[in-house]
Parts: C-alpha cells; sequence; structure tokens
C-alpha cells in the first residue's frame, strides 16, 4: 500500500447565507447500505484501489457533527486521490441517503450537494 486517503464530511453551519439546524438524513434498509456497498465494490475494480470503505449517518445531525466517512487505499497517492473523488461523487448522487435541510428559512430536500427544493411551497410563493 502506498497511500490511504480520507474524507470526513460535516454538516454545513450556512448555505445561501441562511443559518442551517439541522440535516436529517433518511435511509431505507437494506436499500442504503446495498448502494454504498456498491458503490465501493464498483470503485475499488475501477480506480484500482486496494480497499475502499464508506460509511454515513443515518438521522438528524447538527452543523459541525462529522457524517460522511469515506477511506480508500492505493498503491500511489494518485490513484487514491481520484478514488476518493469519484467514490465521493457517486456518493452524493446514487446513494440511497435523502437529506432534508432545517434551516431559519425552511425545509428543503437536498438533490446531489447543490440543489435545493423546497419541502412545502412556501405561502408568498
Amino acid at each position: 500500500m502506498g497511500a490511504v486517503a480520507v474524507f470526513i464530511g460535516r454538516v454545513k453551519g450556512r448555505i445561501e447565507g441562511r443559518r442551517v439546524e439541522s440535516l436529517m438524513y433518511e435511509v431505507v434498509e437494506p436499500s442504503s447500505s446495498q448502494s454504498l456497498e456498491r458503490i465501493a465494490r464498483e470503485e475499488l475494480e475501477k480506480n484500482n484501489l486496494l480497499a475502499v470503505s464508506i460509511h454515513h449517518k443515518k438521522g438528524v445531525a447538527v452543523p459541525g457533527e462529522p457524517v460522511l466517512f469515506i477511506a480508500v487505499a492505493s498503491k500511489s497517492r494518485e490513484e487514491a486521490v481520484s478514488g476518493l473523488r469519484s467514490t465521493l461523487e457517486r456518493v452524493k448522487h446514487e446513494a440511497y441517503v435523502w437529506k432534508l435541510e432545517k434551516r431559519e428559512d425552511g425545509e428543503y430536500w437536498i438533490i446531489g450537494d447543490r440543489k435545493r427544493v423546497p419541502r412545502r411551497p412556501r405561502a408568498d410563493a
């Protein structure tokens, strides 16, 4: 083994200038765990990695709390960093984990990494 790359994702404290109160991670098992296992297995093969480990929080998290852990090992740092980035992007877009962000201006479903859709339409919209 030549390199290990690790990502620790935390709940952001402010989004679009608004204070985040909490983030709810909703999952349906065993689909959620199976999707993370599939991503890890496929990334291991695709990126010539020696090991991939993914752990995602379930339930409520507050700003600053760690919620996503990804570690990859490989023979080289280039493979490790590339494999980590690829794995992270797939988790953000493919994992069966639904994210509901509660902020001072309402609740928003998070799609992927950036798109936010109001949970309930605003009365003044």
